[in-house]
């Protein structure tokens, strides 16, 4: 997927979860975001809107020492989803008037402002799902999107310690895990070593991994973000059983 394609699905996420709000009561608990309700979770979705989008109006070029916005946060919930859909509306804005390919810091691996879109994209649609099983809802996920998502997810994982520490038990003595789509032909690599953790390019790593896990783009990208289990009977499991465990206890945010 291409910029203009992640910004066009930050509206399309944004939309779906703000329709999904409207109609519920705001103090439901979220079962796959711990201690929060649907409340916690729009105001946390459209405070992340409004960091990135000032993170992108700034045009930082290095890691800002202070997460002071103004969130303009309304008085009552009730108001909660026009504030949330305000918060696309003005990332729009914002998105509208950056170069994608600017060069901007960012905490993953693309230095570019297309990064801070991307990861809005992914942070909506994940949120939006959440809200969604809370109601007892069955969320779709467009398969192009997962496929997206789940690249763009390990691509970056590596990077995620400081808000994601258990990462840094992601450590194996050479040991190979791989993510396949059994809706398509995407597979995804990852190399634990004693030192750390990488997506690996197919073509660097001809040896047959040593765990894979195997289910729908959609599942996958669910399951990365600790949203399903992959012992749920929509993956296949091959190989060494401890690795995909081990990677799933340490690998969420």
């Amino acid at each position: 997927m291409n910029p203009a394609q992640h910004e066009a699905a930050v509206a399309t996420e944004t939309a779906a979860l703000v329709t999904t709000i409207t109609a519920a009561d705001l103090s439901t608990p979220v079962p796959t975001c711990p201690d929060w309700t649907l409340e916690d979770l729009t105001r946390h979705v459209g405070s992340v809107h409004r960091w990135f989008t000032e993170l992108l109006r700034r045009r930082i070029q290095q890691p800002p020492t202070s997460r002071e916005v103004d969130l303009r946060l309304p008085e009552h919930p009730d108001a909660l989803p026009d504030w949330l859909a305000a918060s696309a509306a003005e990332a729009a804005e914002v998105f509208a008037a950056t170069d994608p390919d600017a060069p901007m810091w960012a905490w993953g691996v693309d230095q570019h402002a297309r990064f801070w879109v991307r990861r809005m994209l992914f942070e909506t649609l994940v949120h939006r799902v959440d809200a969604e099983l809370a109601l007892g809802l069955t969320p779709h996920v467009d398969r192009a999107l997962a496929v997206d998502g789940i690249d763009e997810f390990l691509t970056n994982l590596p990077f995620a310690f400081p808000f994601a520490p258990l990462t840094a038990r992601l450590r194996a003595p050479d040991r190979t895990l791989r993510f396949s789509c059994t809706d398509g032909d995407e597979a995804w690599t990852v190399r634990l070593r004693p030192d750390g953790f990488a997506l690996v390019a197919d073509d660097a790593e001809p040896r047959a991994a040593d765990a894979t896990v195997r289910g729908s783009a959609a599942d996958l990208l669910l399951a990365l973000y600790g949203r399903l289990d992959h012992r749920n009977k929509a993956f296949h499991l091959l190989g060494e059983a401890d690795l995909p465990a081990h990677w799933f206890a340490h690998s969420a945010f």
